[in-house]
C-alpha cells in the first residue's frame, strides 16, 4: 500500500524531497521540485505515476468556495511529452558526482576518504592535453595525487584500480541527489544497467 506523507505545520512542505520526472516511455529525465510537479499536475501533463510514496500539497483558500486547495503528487511522475534528455549528451562532471561514482575511494591506493580529503585526478594530465571528462578523471586522495604529479599512471608506476567511465542518465541521477527515496532508487537502479567491473 502506498504511503502518504503530509506537509508539516511547523515546516510547511520543506521536507518534501525531489520528485523524479520520467518521460512517457518510462526513461528517467531529471529531479524536479515539488512546485514544478504541482504545475505539471495542474496542466494535466502527468500521464502516470510509479512508486509507493505520495505527498499531499496544500495551497491557499479559494475566495469562491472557501475551501483550501490541495493536490496529491507521486514521487515518480511521467510527463505527457517524449523527453529530449537522450540527446542532451554527457552528464555534467563535478567533484561531488565523481567522488560518488568512485564511492569515495582513491582509485590508486584503494582507501576510502571523506570528500574533503579527496581530489580529482586527470589520468592523462591536463597539462599534457588530458580532457576534464568522465573517462579521464578519477578520484584520488591528496597523497596519491601529489605522488602521481604530472605523469600518467604508467609513468608513476601507479595502477588504476578501476576504469573511469561516463555514468548513464539513471546513474547520474542517483549520484546527483542526496535524498533519494527507496522507490525512486529502485526505479533508477532498474535503468542503470549492470555495474562496471573492476580489474
Amino acid at each position: 500500500m502506498a504511503s502518504m506523507r503530509q506537509d508539516s505545520h511547523t515546516d510547511p512542505m520543506e521536507n518534501i524531497p525531489a520528485i523524479l520526472k520520467v518521460d512517457s516511455g518510462g526513461q528517467p529525465v531529471s529531479w524536479i521540485h515539488w512546485h514544478t510537479a504541482v504545475t505539471l499536475y495542474a496542466r494535466d501533463r502527468v500521464r502516470w505515476e510509479a512508486g509507493a510514496e505520495r505527498f499531499l500539497i496544500r495551497g491557499g483558500v479559494s475566495a469562491l468556495t472557501g475551501l483550501r486547495s490541495q493536490v496529491e503528487i507521486g514521487s515518480i511522475i511521467a510527463v505527457a511529452d517524449r523527453s529530449k534528455c537522450h540527446a542532451r549528451g554527457v552528464p555534467l562532471l563535478t567533484n561531488r558526482t565523481l567522488f560518488q561514482r568512485d564511492h569515495n575511494l582513491c582509485l590508486y591506493c584503494g582507501r576510502q576518504f571523506p570528500a574533503h580529503l579527496l581530489t580529482r585526478d586527470h589520468v592523462v594530465p591536463a597539462s599534457r592535453g588530458g580532457a576534464s571528462a568522465w573517462e579521464n578523471c578519477v578520484t584520488a586522495c591528496r597523497q596519491c595525487n601529489q605522488h602521481k604529479d604530472d605523469r600518467t599512471p604508467e609513468e608513476a608506476s601507479m595502477r588504476l584500480l578501476a576504469v573511469p567511465y561516463t555514468p548513464n542518465l539513471a546513474e547520474y541521477l542517483i549520484l546527483s541527489n542526496r535524498r533519494i527515496l527507496a522507490d525512486q532508487m529502485e526505479f533508477l537502479l532498474a535503468h542503470a544497467g549492470r555495474r562496471r567491473e573492476r580489474h
